[in-house]
């Protein structure tokens, strides 16, 4: 959707022209025109006086339904005890030390090092 044509089809809705939202806003005229035919995209404030001016929410501007679009269900924040290990604090400093160690090593030790890490980890239970 182009904000422009959006912003005309309203105001011709309203049966306003280019000099009433003029009027009603405080924008020139050559400004509205220039923003109706795409060639200015205007700012989130001058979208809200254009919305003042066509007497309508600034969410209609953005879309065409006579109620406000359905909030979307954002993903979930992980919650603290959903962090993994290493993603802060003394943990995260602690496995940057580890892979500073590690790139220093050879790969026969890494190896090695992997072979006693998978040793000392319990298998999970089925």
């Amino acid at each position: 959707m182009i904000i422009g044509d959006r912003l005309r089809l309203l105001r011709e809705q309203k049966q306003f022209s280019q000099g009433e939202i003029e009027k009603r806003t405080g924008l020139l005229r050559c400004y509205i025109s220039r923003v109706e035919n795409g060639h200015t995209v205007p700012a989130v404030e001058t979208l809200e006086k254009f919305a003042r001016a066509l007497e309508v929410p600034l969410y209609q501007i953005f879309y065409d339904g006579e109620e406000p679009p359905q909030e979307q269900s954002l993903p979930k924040r992980r919650t603290g005890t959903a962090i993994v290990w290493g993603d802060s604090g003394k943990d995260a400093r602690t496995l940057a030390k580890f892979r500073t160690l590690l790139s220093r090593a050879d790969e026969s030790d890494r190896r090695l090092l992997l072979f006693m890490a998978r040793k000392m980890v319990k298998p999970k239970a089925s």
